[in-house]
């Protein structure tokens, strides 16, 4: 993974990077080659080794990896480089330097979690965890302090406040979620329409086979997870079956709002090296079979009676259509209302939704910020109104803007009242890249400070005040 460092003082901006020392990076670095498999990149074989050397080599136990490089996350105050594994990296965020590979089973019984945590006001963190076995997989709501109890142990303290059973009866399997919902009292997730099959990962190496390979469609119903965070007690809903990342989430009139980024159709291994590397309509052709992602809202009712008619809508909100409506068999069948207009298919859908998390995670809100996509990667930044549902674009030809951040201004009350922040890269040799500031209410640029260096493609980052 390489790690991107701006630093901005007064009218000065700096640019590091580094790869992250991780010790599947120094195991890759010293032999030359990819030794650890890793999602879809297998590990290459041992030229040293003789044939039958070669075919015992198959039923060694993959190794787990510890290339956290999906995003920034904090814990007790110290910041980490995470993926969806059970291994973290400690960082020092000004030098870039690894100080300790950290194992989330080490404090409490999961597999691995996801690198989207939530935060409350006082800087308790919430995230999602799987745990797996022969009889039953589990989901597990892990909550973690906001200081350090003992300093000899990095996340000390994290417990599991409540661990659900999948609503679909899996063993040795898990349905992913990337991402998940959070307000004061809720902890809110579905499960994908994709099966991680534990069985088919573990024997990846027999098969000559990613890990990859391991995931599965499962073209059905989904259901939806409301974990009361004080008592552990879970709610279902159901709905039909897409891959989403959560926008926010609310409580009003009784009910949990969820808006979420949705493909409708989520099984898309089309991001592989071989895809990417292709060109024209080779390309347009790998472009036009991925799934677009759109906003969309989901109201689910959290007092429902037993007695209740089936077929009726169960909590309607005067401001949305989306319905809660209960079925013969018990369950609740939740249908959406989309937050956008037409005109966003124009900008190939929207993804990595951003709001202004420190004033509004967990309330009800106005705006979200995304990239568009018209190519492969984004090349738009946008931003959705979503009670008015309009749009406000920045494009610029031949760039492409990565993940933003959403930065407030200091003591303002306004929601959208600050600056999006965002990487945008070139392929063009004779362009610089730069980093992009965008005033966060009209979407007018403030500033295009430039760095002319080759910048890597990446996801998630983060903003911190120091």
């Amino acid at each position: 993974m390489a790690l991107l460092h701006f630093l901005m003082e007064r009218d000065t901006m700096t640019y590091r990077s580094k790869f992250l020392q991780n010790d599947t990076y120094n195991a890759n670095s010293i032999h030359n080659r990819n030794v650890i498999s890793e999602f879809s990149t297998m590990a290459l074989p041992d030229p040293c080794r003789n044939a039958f050397e070669h075919f015992m080599s198959k039923f060694e136990l993959p190794a787990m990896i510890d290339n956290t490089s999906v995003n920034y996350v904090r814990y007790n105050g110290d910041y980490y480089i995470s993926c969806e594994t059970n291994f973290m990296n400690k960082m020092d965020i000004e030098t870039l330097e690894k100080t300790e590979k950290v194992g989330w089973s080490k404090f409490i019984a999961v597999n691995g979690a996801t690198a989207d945590p939530h935060y409350d006001l006082d800087g308790t963190a919430y995230n999602m965890g799987n745990s797996y076995g022969p009889h039953d997989s589990c989901y597990n709501v892990i909550r973690v302090p906001p200081e350090m109890v003992d300093l000899g142990d990095t996340t000390h303290g994290a417990h599991v406040i409540c661990s659900s059973p999948s609503a679909k009866r899996v063993t040795y399997s898990y349905f992913y979620y990337h991402s998940f919902g959070d307000d004061k009292n809720y902890i809110i997730f579905r499960e994908q329409p994709l099966k991680m099959n534990l069985w088919k990962i573990i024997t990846s190496k027999i098969r000559g086979q990613s890990i990859s390979d391991g995931i599965n469609g499962e073209p059905r119903s989904n259901t939806f997870y409301v974990v009361d965070k004080h008592t552990g007690q879970v709610e279902y809903f159901e709905d039909v079956p897409f891959v989403a990342f959560h926008i926010n989430a609310f409580e009003e009139q009784g009910c949990v709002i969820i808006d979420l980024c949705c493909q409708d159709n989520g099984r898309s291994q089309k991001f592989k090296l071989q895809n990417l590397r292709k060109a024209g309509e080779r390309l347009d052709q790998v472009y036009n079979s991925v799934a677009r992602s759109f906003p969309r809202r989901f109201v689910l009712p959290l007092y429902v009676n037993l007695n209740a008619p089936e077929g009726e809508n169960l909590r309607p909100l005067s401001y949305s259509s989306a319905s809660a409506v209960k079925q013969p068999d018990g369950k609740i069948w939740c249908s959406y209302e989309n937050l956008h207009p037409e005109n966003l298919e124009e900008e190939g859908g929207i993804e990595f939704p951003q709001i202004n998390y420190g004033q509004l995670s967990g309330k009800k809100y106005h705006f979200f910020y995304g990239c568009g996509f018209r190519h492969l990667v984004g090349d738009s930044l946008i931003k959705v109104d979503v009670v008015n549902k309009t749009l406000k674009v920045w494009r610029e030809d031949g760039f492409y803007p990565l993940e933003h951040v959403f930065v407030p201004v200091p003591g303002t009350n306004e929601e959208d009242g600050g600056v999006i922040l965002s990487v945008v890269i070139t392929p063009n040799q004779n362009k610089s890249n730069f980093l992009l500031v965008l005033d966060a209410k009209n979407f007018e640029e403030l500033g295009q400070p430039e760095v002319p260096v080759q910048m890597p493609y990446r996801f998630h980052g983060t903003f911190v005040n120091i």
